[in-house]
């Protein structure tokens, strides 16, 4: 076995085609406009309202099209890391449907669970697979519907989220590719960030149905403060582990949770706002789907040879970073 770099060589996306704005959550529940902006830069979000369609569909058609970015068949595909908090079903794996619908017959599947850092932890753990030499090809999604688990009478949590899917291609090469990652997670015993109900501690019940336990729940001060530390601690230390400055990278990757918390990351590390993806006014927070968003957004701006840090933060809790020089 050799040891190589892990590239990206083909980008995906899937949003869904309905638009919730904020004037229409107005009717929901009490706030406004300005308020959601203010506070979160969101100005809409996407819904997946089709009956029937979860995750997986939306993974699906990412996937699809980040296969033929790369221009790689599905059944060259060794492995599929699905990062999600909203699969189809406990188990089956919804990234096995997904292996099923596109045709990776040669491939093993399995999700992640990491909510807001999953694709950044599905990219380093596919990134290892290539670099080990066990694996040659891995397809890397991040997908939620978030409208699942969102109760729309919060107006802590149902302003923030939206449904997407963004996917990766990851392949072996000699140049660019995956440099460096560091992750850390800290377990949330406080429960700052959860959904109470539809584990092994409390299935679902008529009572738990009734109390709105299966929706998700946050304490909005804590994680956000938590968050606002941890995306620009990591990203610094990335940085510095690398001993790179604001001025040798092209790109900062944030996940999209909250405006104030990309903004206080970009400071952090030196970086211009000119040098920062940023679209969560169009999507809102999509979990696991906002970093390749990201990357599909702004994929013919990027040029071969470019520093990119991806940061992110999300419940567990976890947060990270990979610093990564595009190939394509």
């Amino acid at each position: 076995m050799t040891s190589k770099r892990a590239i990206i060589s083909g980008v995906g996306h899937y949003l869904p085609e309905y638009i919730m704005t904020n004037k229409e959550l107005e009717s929901y529940v009490d706030t406004n406009d300005e308020w959601i902006r203010s506070r979160t830069g969101i100005s809409e979000r996407r819904i997946l309202k089709d009956s029937g369609k979860g995750t997986s569909f939306m993974a699906e058609k990412a996937a699809i099209e980040a296969l033929a970015d790369a221009g790689v068949p599905a059944n060259e595909i060794d492995a599929i890391i699905l990062a999600t908090v909203t699969p189809d079903y406990m188990f089956p794996a919804t990234a096995a449907l997904v292996q099923k619908r596109i045709g990776a017959d040669n491939a093993y599947a399995f999700d992640l669970s990491a909510a807001c850092s999953g694709f950044l932890f599905a990219l380093s753990n596919g990134a290892m697979m290539i670099e080990s030499g066990r694996a040659k090809k891995v397809l890397v999604i991040g997908a939620d519907k978030m409208s699942a688990i969102v109760d729309f009478t919060d107006r802590t949590t149902c302003i923030l989220f939206g449904d997407a899917a963004g996917a990766v291609v990851l392949e072996a090469g000699e140049e660019g590719g995956i440099i460096d990652f560091v992750h850390h997670t800290e377990g949330d015993e406080q429960c700052m960030l959860y959904q109470p109900a539809g584990g092994s501690i409390r299935p679902a019940t008529e009572e738990t149905v009734k109390n709105k336990e299966h929706y998700i729940r946050q304490d909005g001060r804590s994680v956000f403060k938590k968050a606002t530390e941890g995306m620009a601690d990591v990203s610094l230390e990335i940085m510095e582990r690398n001993n790179l400055s604001g001025d040798d990278i092209a790109w900062l990757v944030p996940h999209q949770a909250n405006l104030r918390i990309i903004d206080a990351t970009a400071r952090r590390m030196g970086i211009d706002k000119e040098k920062v993806m940023i679209n969560i006014g169009k999507y809102g927070n999509t979990t696991a789907a906002t970093i390749p968003l990201c990357l599909y957004d702004w994929k013919n701006q990027l040029k071969k040879g470019d520093n990119l840090v991806l940061s992110a933060f999300g419940g567990g809790l976890t947060w990270g970073a990979i610093y990564l020089k595009w190939s394509k």
